[in-house]
């Protein structure tokens, strides 16, 4: 099975799949970004739009499916992948080619409100990230036209990850 946390910066998904992963029994947390960080390291660049997001690299999508399959045919469990995909396209891909290997996936968004984000992620650092900041208008509009319909809703505006990781685990089941 892999648990997907998505949305955008400053929802928690990274401090959450740490607690998820120590929720449930058997579980590893997979960074599919590395992918696209492997992706980056290719010399000369990658022709394309993919310098400015890696997820626009047609590459990207089929090697997360691919080293997660490959993963969990390895260790077996739980894969928890903390990462944003606000390309509804990109995000059949990916759920369709897990899905041609008979892998579960329960995707979970990690949702809260324009405000609470963005003074998250100004509080971060002295100066806020440019990039973190530009991805807020993407993910509302993701949100409002498919996201929301896509994934299981975990509102954590007023949730700690703790709490978060807590109603996650609780949703896909045995903890240990």
């Amino acid at each position: 099975m892999i648990v997907w946390l998505n949305g955008t910066h400053g929802a928690g998904k990274t401090t959450t799949s740490a607690l998820v992963q120590q929720l449930i029994q058997g579980s590893h947390v997979f960074d599919a970004e590395k992918v696209g960080e492997t992706l980056m390291d290719i010399t000369p660049e990658l022709p394309g739009p993919g310098r400015e997001n890696f997820q626009h690299w047609p590459p990207w999508r089929p090697l997360v499916v691919e080293t997660a399959r490959s993963v969990l045919d390895y260790a077996g469990g739980t894969l928890v992948i903390p990462m944003t995909v606000l390309i509804e396209p990109y995000w059949r891909e990916i759920s369709e080619g897990l899905a041609q290997h008979s892998i579960e996936v329960r995707h979970f968004v990690l949702h809260a409100d324009q405000d609470t984000l963005r003074g998250r992620i100004e509080g971060e650092h002295v100066i806020p990230s440019p990039f973190r900041l530009a991805h807020l208008a993407p993910y509302a509009e993701a949100f409002r036209t498919w996201l929301h319909d896509a994934a299981e809703v975990v509102d954590t505006t007023h949730l700690t990850p703790a709490e978060a990781a807590v109603r996650i685990a609780d949703a896909v089941g045995p903890r240990s």
